[in-house]
């Protein structure tokens, strides 16, 4: 059955007519907008109706992702959809909304174009992660007509599981090491991060694990922490794990090691690889023009957990910060700038993990805090962390706070300072944005 033209009112959404002046219809329609038609984001399917409202958009009190209010275009990471935009009519004191479709209310996907045929103009993109996909898909929702390649070593993609051999800017050529040669306009090199290993006996043990995504812990739940201390050696028998040898001396009898020390980027794979040959990549990520994720190389880009960049909201000190909202930022920036539309990188990061059940939120930078304002108490499990560095708050953490940390986070998208006698007061009305 379709849905279209079809008008539902629920007593719910019922407003008075009083106060004209200071409640518009405008306004009525902006909040409306998000709480009758669209309160789930799109990034996690959760319902967003805690999540804080400033000018024309609104940003998830979970994921930090913003929605604009007029289009409902997603317009800060994570996220890859748009919420769907309906019609708001107020008569008789109550809110009518129309929808074409119920089956398409939680989400929206932005119209892309095609390839257009005899344009041979190519953009590669090298690595098949969050800043590779994100660039791909601007490039088509801005009506870039060439080829795009995306070379990936994830098998789960539709391209081969290929890694990168030989790389010449002169010829503005990839070569692979199936001996394959591609040829490209412009290029994407963001090939991403892997697990770091441990340097020491043992590790090629059966059952000696990496871990790439980490597992939630916590010692309430019989997971025992061994503070200040590192492994020197693991010692096996019957080519499996039997023991874990610490600096301390303490020995610890082990049928499984997950190995979960960080992450190694490829950027220093990619430099020793190409230093003295046709690229100077010593120079290409610590130099040039990282805002827009350009190089010092005409035509190429980089982004993702191997860039480093500078962070407009830390007063643009270069950083380096592997996690998927920011590089799906970095595809993004990296797409418009492909296609002469200058665009610089101003995304707040923002970061969450679960923790048997339990969410901590963080937005900002907050390397070389000097000072810690806490609302709450820890034991509790409900408390705002802020981070404070030169009498203003950097960075955020909270659990069970919501929507503070996205409160936070708008401001620091604002570029408004939090001082540190705003952090101080009991009643933290600057988190309230009008």
């Amino acid at each position: 059955m379709s849905h279209e033209n079809t008008v539902f009112c629920h007593s719910q959404y019922q407003i008075t007519a009083q106060a004209p002046s200071i409640v518009s219809n405008t306004h009525i329609y902006l909040y409306l907008y998000f709480c009758v038609c669209v309160c789930v984001c799109v990034c996690a399917r959760v319902c967003m109706h805690a999540g804080v409202l400033s000018g024309h958009k609104v940003r998830c009190p979970w994921h930090g992702a913003c929605f604009n209010v007029h289009t409902g275009d997603l317009e800060e990471y994570p996220g890859m959809d748009c919420l769907p935009c309906h019609r708001v009519k107020i008569q008789n004191n109550k809110v009518y909304v129309s929808y074409m479709n119920q089956k398409n209310m939680a989400k929206r996907i932005k119209s892309m174009s095609a390839r257009v045929p005899g344009l041979n103009h190519t953009i590669l993109l090298l690595g098949g992660g969050a800043a590779s996909l994100i660039c791909a898909e601007t490039l088509r929702q801005e009506n870039y007509g060439g080829r795009i390649i995306m070379v990936t070593r994830d098998e789960l993609l539709p391209y081969d599981k290929t890694r990168l051999s030989k790389l010449s800017a002169l010829s503005l050529t990839i070569t692979f090491d199936d001996g394959s040669v591609q040829s490209y306009d412009q290029l994407l090199i963001s090939t991403g991060c892997r697990a770091k290993g441990l340097d020491m006996p043992g590790m090629e043990l059966g059952n000696v694990k990496m871990l790439e995504t980490p597992e939630d812990m916590l010692e309430g739940k019989k997971v025992k922490f061994y503070m200040n201390d590192n492994v020197t050696e693991v010692r096996g028998a019957n080519g499996k794990v039997k023991e874990v040898v610490l600096k301390s001396g303490i020995v610890i009898p082990a049928e499984v090691l997950i190995v979960g020390i960080g992450k190694c980027n490829t950027e220093t794979a990619i430099i020793s690889h190409f230093k003295g040959k046709h690229m100077f990549f010593s120079d290409f990520l610590l130099h040039g023009f990282i805002c827009y994720m350009r190089t010092n190389v005409p035509g190429v880009f980089c982004g993702g957990d191997l860039a480093s960049f500078p962070l407009v909201m830390a007063k643009k000190q270069r950083v380096s910060i592997g996690h998927w909202q920011m590089a799906q930022a970095h595809g993004r920036i990296a797409a418009l700038n492909m296609l002469d539309r200058p665009t610089e990188l101003n995304s707040v990061p923002f970061y969450w993990t679960v923790l048997l059940g339990k969410t901590i939120r963080y937005a900002g930078y907050g390397e070389g805090y000097t000072e810690l304002v806490l609302k709450g108490k820890l034991e509790d499990l409900k408390f705002l962390a802020l981070y404070i560095k030169d009498d203003e708050v950097i960075a955020a953490a909270s659990l069970d706070y919501d929507p503070a940390v996205s409160a936070v986070a708008e401001r620091f998208a604002a570029g408004k300072v939090i001082t540190k006698k705003e952090a101080q007061y009991r009643v933290h009305n600057w988190l309230l944005f009008r």
